[in-house]
């Protein structure tokens, strides 16, 4: 069973790291042979956070 629990953190992972990076998200369905788009969807609530913390690269220069 501990198997088949890391795979599945690590399937989540990547899903997650690409939506995140800006893979789009109808590519990371097909990558997970979902067969609906609401399936893959559920990825997008755990990586707004990380979303949350993207700068724009403005926002990282010193303007003053």
């Amino acid at each position: 069973m501990k198997n088949k629990g890391s795979s599945r953190i690590l399937r989540h992972s990547f899903a997650t790291y690409h939506l995140v990076f800006g893979t789009d998200l109808r590519f990371i369905q097909f990558l997970k042979g979902h067969s609906s788009s609401k399936t893959t969807e559920i990825y997008t609530q755990v990586a707004t956070n990380h979303l949350k913390n993207i700068k724009s690269p403005i926002e990282l220069l010193n303007l003053d």
